[in-house]
């Protein structure tokens, strides 16, 4: 199908992406960014001619994959492109389509795609993100990928495909709906690396509001372009995967790919030129098309659509009207907190930890859900930070759940977080609440702290009967604490508890404990003194 191009006319320059920190398609070479994880001046893979695979040196080299994304999101707008008809999610089929979606006669049809391919909205940006290394938590590595360019386009429409009736059903809800594409250069390596970048890029979107963003809805699709070689020689002959749409399935279909190919040229094989699709039942990637040969979209001019020209405080006229421009400037300056300032924000404001805060944004919905405890709990924020990331994101993931569908809402959590700073209940006991609170039936965390007599114990004098009915019946532990065994005393806290029920504080059972173990070891070293005096060690003979 035909493509036109979307004619954008920028005064001085070509704009480079400032506020968006990126890559990559496999197409014509562009020049390096600020940071890139291949070395400078190589090729890139679509420069490189189509050729089979030379046969490999088994075990002599290792391999090293390429991979590139070309990212669609779709923009946040009630109506598509340039027509009016609505955008909506899940509606019946065909029924969100204008004429000139359609492309029916009577009145000017499309029957092509607008795109912008000459003069993009931005080029030369680039994107950083985090990434663990070897999945430790505590181990952060920076990385930066290059965006070569930012394009506005139109989405095509789906075909759907009935194989019990052999036949093919064209849906045109999605043709024509306004898509960013972001085009990122090949300088990530694994399909982890690729995950994690594209939900920093989710993020930045989702910040902006520029997209919603949502995978599972379609609103951010991903084209993923992998080949393997040998380092030190040239690239090797790439495979396009289409459309995934989960971040998990956007790693799985990466390292399957790597692997498929490295396997194909091992074993003597080619890796050919074509368009992939990834089987999630499958786990494994399968061929839709080949792309031998060049491919010619015939870009044309479109000449109903009038330039779009972009200024900055320096190029824009005097007599220019602010509302009928735009000024990147200005938009610059509008900008909201981007992810990774929020990172910096909860580290400094709140005290935690660089990974706690990455958790934090990345699970959808944790972040507001932990800043709206904070609103409403007296509790330190590292013991918030604590509950949620532990024991509420725990539940969540145990059960397979979003935060918008769990049961236990901020304010249940800041109630239960208030009653264990003020000391009415024991961390123990607090997670029976907890589990109470999970099962949504309706009671705060007071009630059920009483219904259950889970308040800790405010007796003292109860206690320290208790701490000593523990001494008396365990006098083993208690001569393992005198020898200085530090897990003694750890055993002789754990049986106090658990002969409280739980509704002791740690913390006055050790003091107790402490106290009446140090009187005893007093008692013991006078009892020792004293019959070393009544009783003197007669002098040796012959002295």
């Amino acid at each position: 199908m035909a493509a036109s191009v979307l004619r954008l006319g920028i005064p001085g320059r070509r704009w480079a992406l400032a506020w968006i920190d990126g890559g990559s398609r496999h197409r014509s070479g562009t020049q390096p960014g600020p940071t890139s994880n291949r070395a400078r001046g190589q090729s890139s893979v679509a420069q490189l001619s189509l050729r089979t695979a030379q046969k490999p040196r088994k075990g002599e080299h290792k391999w090293a994959a390429v991979v590139g994304l070309e990212i669609h999101a779709q923009i946040c707008s009630n109506s598509k492109l340039f027509s009016g008809a609505q955008v909506c999610f899940a509606a019946p089929p065909n029924s969100l389509v204008s004429f000139f979606d359609a492309s029916l006669p009577g009145t000017l049809p499309a029957g092509y795609q607008i795109t912008q391919q000459r003069l993009p909205i931005a080029t030369n940006g680039h994107l950083t993100y985090n990434i663990y290394i070897r999945k430790k938590q505590s181990q952060v590595t920076t990385k930066t990928v290059r965006i070569k360019q930012i394009q506005l386009e139109q989405d095509s429409g789906k075909s759907l495909h009935d194989d019990l009736r052999s036949q093919t059903l064209i849906d045109l809800n999605r043709a024509g709906v306004g898509l960013l594409e972001v085009v990122l250069e090949p300088d990530l390596c694994c399909g982890e690396e690729a995950a994690v970048a594209v939900r920093e890029l989710q993020l930045i979107l989702q910040a902006l509001g520029t997209s919603q963003a949502n995978m599972a809805e379609g609103q951010l699709r991903v084209d993923a372009n992998i080949s393997v070689h040998h380092p030190g020689e040239p690239l090797g002959v790439r495979t396009e995967v289409k459309n995934l749409n989960s971040l998990r399935f956007l790693a799985k279909a990466i390292d399957y790919e790597i692997q498929r190919q490295i396997t194909e040229l091992e074993d003597g094989g080619e890796v050919l030129n074509e368009t992939r699709s990834f089987d999630y039942k499958l786990g494994c990637t399968v061929p839709m098309r080949d792309k031998e040969g060049k491919q010619d979209y015939r870009f044309m001019p479109e000449p109903n659509l009038p330039p779009l020209v972009l200024y900055d405080a320096t190029s824009l006229p005097s007599d220019a009207d602010s509302q009928q421009v735009i000024n990147i400037d200005q938009l610059r300056d509008m900008l909201p907190e981007l992810p990774s300032a929020t990172r910096e924000r909860l580290v400094q404001q709140y005290g935690m930890l660089p990974e706690h805060s990455f958790t934090l944004l990345n699970e959808v919905g944790l972040l507001e859900f932990f800043q709206n405890v904070i609103k409403e709990t007296r509790a330190e924020p590292k013991k918030v930070t604590n509950w949620v990331l532990n024991t509420f994101l725990y539940y969540l993931k145990q059960q397979n759940l979003a935060v918008s569908e769990s049961p236990v809402t901020p304010g249940a959590l800041a109630e239960l977080l208030d009653l264990l700073d003020s000391k009415a209940i024991s961390s123990a006991a607090a997670k029976q609440v907890f589990e109470e609170l999970w099962k949504g039936q309706g009671k705060t965390a007071a009630q059920i702290m009483s219904e259950q007599q889970l308040e800790l114990m405010q007796d003292r004098e109860a206690l320290e009967q208790l701490c000593q009915a523990t001494i008396d019946g365990h006098p083993q532990t208690v001569m393992d604490v005198k020898k200085r065994n530090p897990k003694a005393i750890n055993k002789l806290i754990g049986l106090v508890r658990k002969a409280s029920l739980s509704r002791a504080d740690p913390a006055l059972i050790k003091e107790i404990l402490e106290k009446k173990l140090s009187l005893s070891c007093d008692l013991l070293e006078f009892n020792n003194i004293s019959h070393t005096s009544a009783f003197p060690k007669p002098p040796q003979q012959g002295k």
